[in-house]
């Protein structure tokens, strides 16, 4: 089968023949290998028909690079995107979304989602990810009945189990359609300075002390043998024609870290390459905002740039990103350092991926890479039609490695998808508010979780009942806070916080009725910041007492829920730095007041904006209100002035 010039696949034929039965389908295909040739047979169809598409994304910066992949093949007019802080063009035949953007609409039965004939949901392996998953099973579960579904993923080992959930959920045919073979097979290698880059199945070949160094506090290793650098690694690499490579570091500060240290000891770029790289880089910046290019990041991204070295991470302006990426995709970048999320649906595969660590930090502790995980990243090796295979390198210390983790790492590239289903306060209210006590019974008995366990059997019997607990638990508690009333119904004050979807119950108490309605303007930004902060370890604010954080405070630790669960040393933390932007100061004098990227900080203001959007859409009060739109909209001027995208 043709289509738009490709040759098809067998896989890809079979899931379009799916599709055109109306029926939804789940594709499990490696990396690279053509699945979003599927999502784009969908759009191209149903955009002659004047049906409507969502494609939802599991990351901002995905639902950014698909925005623009779709602007540039279907017309500006013809797509759309919401991702909470960016709303263009919302009545588009297409929209891009993130999937809580799309959770959050069929939750308050938008009347958008009524006209969709598919939802494309990209990555559903999320599904399996502690702390967001639950947003893509709860998608599923509460999606309109006339809804199909395609769902994109690497291997999935437990594919026809999901696909019988949906189907027995959703009550209509769901296919099942798997490729195994790899566009450009991967060989994993390893990197010593023992050993060079040799393949990885030789580390058994290593004897691990029988007293291997013990860990530290923080969980790394705590011997002092020198091991193998990432300069090491690429000089090799470079030795052998090996570039452009991928370096992932699973930290934002040691990408740019690295790519300076590379930038001061090697140059991968010709003259003329050199040259065309500082004109794209002048030619970029000349159209953004002047602040931009003085910050620190730009100048040092700009050398390293002219270098053939990049770094790429989500605390990036946007217009560095663009600036990479555009870079990369050219070639004009030999080695470049990044996070993970740059693995996630990006299409800028390389010769080789290079892993200086197989190790993460995860929030808690430093564990090893699952390999769900490594072959997510793994999977950017080897360009199609030009590698005739992938290297995917990862940086080893022989004489501390634990060689049976690691060779299990890279065994098998399948995990099953497992449910992450939890009742949250926002899905209970919305199940009151929306359905009757039968019909709850039936959502509360399908989550996939209760299917792995029962099967189809999970709706028959009693099998639901936990579920059914938790639930009445719940609405006690809202019963007990005047969220429900005596009947069972939502109150003025439970419709308002089934419209907020984070935080819900404590956004609640601050704005319905509370403290956020008759403090200033300040504080209210004060009390909004402090509920979207979201902390790193080693953030930095400028220091100094505040008045306003201190009375907002005092207001606070008055209110028996708010006192509990607001936390007091962010407004404390957060003060002064909101603070300097309230009386003023353009953004590059803020961001003299933080060590937090320059992304993160835009990403920052738009959570405000967005939690104040919730609020304003919750509320029928016109002062609160008009507040929200005062406080956002010198929040915008601020993000209009430095970012455009």
């Amino acid at each position: 089968m043709q289509y738009k010039n490709f040759t098809l696949d067998k896989f890809q034929e079979d899931a379009i023949a799916s599709i055109d039965k109306n029926h939804s389908v789940i594709v499990s295909a490696p990396t690279g290998s053509g699945k979003t040739l599927i999502a784009d047979y969908i759009i191209n169809r149903d955009i002659a028909e004047r049906k409507k598409v969502i494609y939802t994304a599991p990351i901002k910066a995905l639902s950014n690079q698909k925005y623009k992949e779709f602007i540039h093949q279907y017309g500006l007019e013809q797509i759309g995107i919401l991702t909470g802080d960016v709303s263009i063009n919302p009545t588009a035949p297409v929209i891009v979304m993130t999937t809580e953007i799309y959770r959050n609409m069929i939750m308050v039965n938008d009347p958008l989602v009524q006209e969709v004939s598919y939802i494309i949901f990209d990555e559903i392996h999320y599904i399996s990810d502690i702390e967001r998953g639950h947003i893509w099973e709860e998608s599923i579960i509460f999606s309109p009945e006339h809804i199909r579904f395609l769902c994109l993923s690497a291997t999935i080992p437990n594919a026809e189990e999901f696909a019988e959930w949906i189907s027995t959920v959703k009550k209509h045919p769901v296919d099942v359609v798997r490729h195994n073979v790899r566009p450009v097979p991967l060989t994993h290698l390893f990197f010593d300075l023992e050993t060079g880059i040799a393949p990885i199945e030789d580390l058994r070949n290593h004897n691990i002390p029988e007293e291997r160094p013990r860990r530290g506090r923080k969980g790394r290793f705590e011997d002092k043998k020198p091991g193998p650098t990432h300069l090491d690694l690429l000089r090799e690499l470079s030795d052998l024609g090996d570039l452009p490579c991928l370096y992932f570091v699973f930290s934002r500060a040691a990408t740019q870290i690295k790519a300076e240290q590379l930038a001061k000891v090697a140059n991968f770029l010709s003259p003329s390459e050199q040259r065309t790289v500082l004109e794209h880089v002048r030619e970029h910046l000349d159209r953004s905002d002047p602040q931009i290019k003085a910050f620190k990041t730009t100048k040092m991204l700009r050398e390293a740039l002219s270098k053939g070295v990049g770094f790429h991470h989500g605390g990036l302006l946007p217009q560095l990103k663009e600036i990479v990426e555009h870079l990369f995709g050219e070639g004009l970048i030999k080695v470049l350092y990044t996070t993970e999320t740059f693995a996630v649906g990006i299409n800028m595969p390389a010769k080789a991926v290079c892993f200086d660590s197989l190790e993460k930090y995860d929030g808690i502790t430093f564990r090893h890479l699952q390999s769900k995980e490594y072959f997510q990243l793994a999977g950017r090796a080897g360009r199609r039609g030009i590698d005739k295979t992938g290297k995917a390198i990862s940086l080893v210390n022989v004489q501390r490695a634990d060689s049976h983790k690691i060779l299990n790492i890279i065994k098998a590239e399948s995990e099953p998808l497992i449910s992450q289903f939890r009742l949250g306060y926002n899905t209970v209210l919305n199940l009151i508010y929306g359905y009757s006590e039968r019909q709850i019974d039936i959502v509360l008995a399908s989550n996939f979780g209760l299917f792995q366990k029962y099967g189809k059997a999970v709706f028959t019997g009693e099998k639901h009942l936990p579920m059914k607990a938790v639930f009445a638990k719940k609405k006690k508690m809202l019963a007990k806070m005047g969220y429900v009333d005596n009947e069972g119904q939502l109150t003025e004050k439970g419709q308002f916080a089934r419209s907020v979807f984070r935080d819900e119950l404590l956004v609640t108490e601050l704005f319905y009725d509370g403290i956020g309605r008759e403090t200033s303007e300040f504080k209210t930004l004060l009390a909004v910041a402090a509920v979207c902060y979201e902390p790193r370890r080693a953030d930095e604010f400028l220091k100094g007492r505040s008045g306003d954080a201190f009375d907002l405070i005092h207001q606070l630790k008055k209110h028996e829920y708010l006192g509990k669960h607001m936390k007091m040393n962010y407004i404390i933390l957060l003060a002064p730095f909101l603070q300097k932007w309230y009386e003023g100061c353009n953004f590059l004098e803020l961001m003299k007041c933080t060590n937090l990227a320059e992304g993160d900080v835009i990403k920052f203001f738009r959570q405000m904006i967005d939690l104040m959007s919730q609020v304003k859409h919750a509320s029928h009060d016109d002062q609160l209100r008009d507040k929200m739109d005062k406080i956002s909209d010198r929040l915008n001027r601020e993000l209009v002035e430095v970012v455009f995208e």
